[in-house]
This record gives C-alpha cells, sequence and structure tokens, in this order.
C-alpha cells in the first residue's frame, strides 16, 4: 500500500465540482468486465453441451475455443477493471482523462470478443483492426514516451495485420484452385477435404504466419513490443499482453484447424521456426536488460515462441500448448499489473533502484515474487506443466535438435531472469518499510489469477479441463 501513498503524495487533489461521470467511469469498466465473465462462464461452463454453428448472418459461432478464450479474457479483462478502479480511488489526480480511458477500454474490449467470436476470417481480421485503433489511445494515456510508442505499435500493427490480410487472399486463392468453395468461412474451412496446398496457398500461410506473428511478437517483427509494454500504463499493457495477444492467437488456431490437414510440414516447420528465432531473441535481450518492465517484456517474447513451437509440433504436444497460453495470460497480467504499482513505488522502472521487494512491498513483492516463478515455469504452476508435455511432444516426433535447442534456450533465460531478479526480491531494502493493509479489492484479481496458475499446475476442474481438450481437438490432438 506504501507504493500507492508515494504516488498519492506527489498528485494534486482535484478541485471541487469535478465531473462525477469521471469518478463513476471506473465502476462502468467494472460493470462491463462482470457481465463479460458471467456470461462467459454460463456459456463456457455452466452449459458443456452449448454449441452455436452460426448466428448474425452467420458471421459469429460458438464453439470450444471462442469459449475458452472467451473465459481467458474477459477473467483478464474484469481483473484490469478493478486495478483502474482502486487506482483511480486511490489516487483522486488519476481521474483526469479516466472517462476517455475507459470508453476506449469499452470499445477494446468488445472489439476482442466479437472478434474471438467471428466465423469468417476476414471479419476476425477487421475486430483484430479495430481493437488495435482502440489500443493506441490507451498506451497514448502513459505520457509522452506512451505517445511515441503508440505510433511505433500501430506502424508495426498496420504492417502486420496488412500481410495477415494479403494472406488470407492468397489463402482464399489457393483453396479455390483446391476445389473448395467455402471462401474464408470457418465453419466451412475447418470441413474441406485434407489434400496439398498449391503455392498460391502456400505464401498465404506464410504470410498470414509473418502477419499474426507480428501481433504475437514473433521474430522478425517484435520490435514494437518492449518499448509498447515498457511505456504504456500497466493496465493498457495487461490489456494488450493477456488480452490481445490471445485474440490475435484464436486468428491463429482458426487457420491452424484447417491448414494443418492441408500442409503439415509447412506449419511445422514454419512456426518451429519462428518459435526458436524468437525464443533467442528473447534470451538475449533478457541478458541486456535492466529494465524490470521490458524484461517481463522480453519474457513475453519468449512466451510467443514457446507457444509456436507447440503449436508447430501439434499432436500430443497441443493440449499442453493450450495449458501454457492460458496460464501464460495470468502471469502477465500478474506481472505488469504488480510492476506498475512497484513503479509508482520507486519512481523508477531500473532494476538497480529496486531492492527488498518482499520486505519493503511485501503485497506487490509477493505478487512479483511468484509471478516470476510462473513465468520460469516452475512447478506447481500450469506453465511447468504445459512446458512439461511440449517437450515431452518434441521427444516423441524425434525432434531431438529442436528439443536440445529449446531446452538450451530456455536454461540461459532462466539463469538470466533469475539473476536479474532475484536481487530486487531478496536484495536489501533501500527504502524504509512502511506499509499499510491493502484494500481486498486491489489484491483479488491476482489471487484469483494465482489460483487458476496452480490449480492448471495441480487439477484442473473436470469442466475446465474437458473445454481445453475440445480445443486441443478442434487443433488435431488426439
Amino acid at each position: 500500500m506504501s507504493d500507492l501513498v508515494a504516488a498519492i503524495a506527489t498528485k494534486e487533489t482535484p478541485t471541487v465540482g469535478e465531473n462525477p461521470i469521471r469518478s463513476k467511469a471506473p465502476v462502468w469498466l467494472v460493470l462491463v468486465g462482470l457481465l463479460g465473465l458471467t456470461a462467459s462462464v454460463v456459456v463456457g461452463l455452466a452449459l458443456p453441451n452449448l454449441k452455436i454453428t452460426a448466428f448474425a448472418g452467420g458471421f459469429f459461432r460458438l464453439d470450444a475455443t471462442s469459449k475458452l478464450f472467451l473465459l481467458v479474457v474477459n477473467a483478464i479483462v474484469l481483473g484490469v477493471a478493478t486495478y483502474v478502479w482502486t487506482r483511480v480511488n486511490a489516487i483522486p489526480a488519476l481521474q483526469a482523462g479516466v472517462a476517455r480511458y475507459v470508453a476506449f477500454c469499452v470499445a477494446f474490449v468488445l472489439a476482442c470478443n466479437l472478434a474471438i467470436l467471428s466465423n469468417h476470417l476476414i471479419a476476425l481480421w477487421v475486430l483484430l483492426e479495430l481493437s488495435t485503433l482502440a489500443a493506441v489511445p490507451l498506451i497514448q494515456h502513459g505520457g509522452l514516451a506512451a505517445t511515441r510508442a503508440s505510433w511505433k505499435y500501430l506502424l508495426f500493427s498496420g504492417v502486420g495485420l496488412a500481410l495477415a490480410l494479403l494472406g488470407f487472399l492468397c489463402l482464399e486463392q489457393g483453396l479455390e484452385s483446391h476445389g473448395s468453395e467455402v471462401g474464408l468461412w470457418i465453419d466451412g474451412l475447418t470441413s474441406i477435404s485434407p489434400g496439398p496446398l498449391d503455392a498460391w496457398g502456400r505464401i498465404g500461410l506464410a504470410l498470414v504466419f509473418l502477419g499474426l506473428g507480428t501481433k504475437l511478437g514473433l521474430a522478425p517483427m517484435y520490435a514494437w513490443l518492449p518499448e509498447t509494454y515498457e511505456a504504456a500504463p500497466p493496465a493498457t499493457t495487461a490489456l494488450l499482453a493477456a488480452v490481445q495477444f490471445n485474440v490475435a492467437l484464436v486468428a491463429l488456431l482458426r487457420v491452424l484447424e484447417f491448414a494443418r490437414r492441408l500442409d503439415p510440414f509447412a506449419v511445422s516447420y514454419e512456426l518451429v521456426g519462428l518459435g526458436l528465432a524468437t525464443m533467442l531473441v528473447s534470451a538475449l535481450s533478457i541478458i541486456a536488460a535492466r529494465n524490470y518492465k521490458r524484461l517481463i517484456a522480453y519474457a513475453a517474447l519468449n512466451h510467443a515462441g514457446v507457444i509456436a513451437i507447440g503449436l508447430g509440433i501439434g499432436r500430443e504436444a497441443t493440449y499442453g500448448v493450450i495449458v501454457y497460453v492460458v496460464s501464460n495470460a495470468f502471469i502477465k497480467a500478474i506481472l505488469f499489473l504488480t510492476a506498475g504499482k512497484i513503479q509508482a513505488h520507486y519512481r523508477s522502472s531500473e532494476m538497480a533502484d529496486v531492492s527488498g521487494l518482499i520486505k519493503d512491498l511485501p503485497y506487490s513483492g509477493m505478487f512479483f515474487m511468484v509471478g516470476v516463478f510462473a513465468l520460469l515455469g516452475l512447478p506447481p504452476f500450469g506453465s511447468f506443466l504445459g512446458e512439461l508435455i511440449l517437450m515431452s511432444g518434441l521427444i516423441s516426433r524425434g525432434l531431438i535438435s529442436v528439443f536440445v535447442a529449446f531446452c538450451v534456450v530456455l536454461t540461459v533465460t532462466f539463469v538470466a531472469t533469475g539473476r536479474a531478479v532475484f536481487p530486487m526480491i531478496w536484495g536489501e531494502p533501500r527504502k524504509k518499510a512502511d506499509w499499510a493493509s491493502q484494500p481486498i479489492a486491489s489484491i483479488l484479481p491476482k489471487l484469483v489469477f494465482l489460483s487458476a496458475l496452480i490449480a492448471m499446475g495441480i487439477y484442473l476442474p473436470a469442466p475446465v479441463n474437458a473445454l481445453f481438450r475440445q480445443v486441443a481437438t478442434s487443433l488435431g490432438a488426439p
């Protein structure tokens, strides 16, 4: 709580008569998050057999993939909304501009939810583009450096999404040559007969992987990610890393649902290659990192690389990838929201300026410590189980060279991250420990995320496990 107290001390108190709509805006965001999560739980878990093949003119559908990712995305949104609400209540000066921020958040969340439900690749693309446009002012809310980062984000996203659109059009041309007349309707694509893709189809597949890889932070189009994640407000970074990332991943999964049956070798080689390259870039960047927000961003690159490799392997590794993806979302939400409170307390995002977190800021220190453990893939978290299944898949497929490279890069990442972060957590405090009890509302979302991480590593409730397996099966898992 001392991080909030220190931040309050540097802010001016708003004048009397401030627009009351401002102070209520975060409450509306919390209600939006609560409504979205409630609806997702009902259709995803309470009604496990509910499957709506198409609605709204066929442009949207509800299946296992959309059910799972609606749950994950809306859980993160509610956590972020609660964070915004508690921060604004604790620091009244933050009410300036909060109504505008909440409005763009709602637009962003709506676009992301509709994208997950999309039954047409072009409609999904349009909604992903709309979420990108809504994210730009959310990034700019962080100040001058964030404004510069937002333009870089917009430039890379624009190029990446343009490549993805061109890839979809090439894929459609290739599928027509293949004899398919389903266009880019997802429910039709998943039912086309197996057969090799022609040159148009393979070019389209490569462009889609490169374009969507830009949004996921895969090499070589990853340069926007570290700067944007560092400069944006913590709530925005959590939305980008744990919400929009998963929307882009859903787009990739929709392509993989049919592309793996048509050209499995192209899918495997391209995704495994992109994944290994991204993990290598991440490891080298973590070694050189001096900023803890950037370090978490580079770790996010590593996670994206692991996911790409797992999707490239397919088969029995697919279930592990799904567990890893969901774990990854909660890990990033915990770490980025906690990093915001740490930065508010120390007035710095440099690792050299932070020491003794567990004593100085015990709540933030505890979440940061546990988040780093999960980030490194230690038991009992879901990330550990996901990586274990993925490595087993590498061995069963006979990809020993990839397995060795994967383990080496993962080890380097583990050592470099621990060397940088552990002194921050357990070093000698440089500031007097002056903290008070923290409101339960400010820590409850991260406690829920942490509980989900542990549950995925130890025991998943049957309805959730069934949903995970349904998504894995749709991607070709046995």
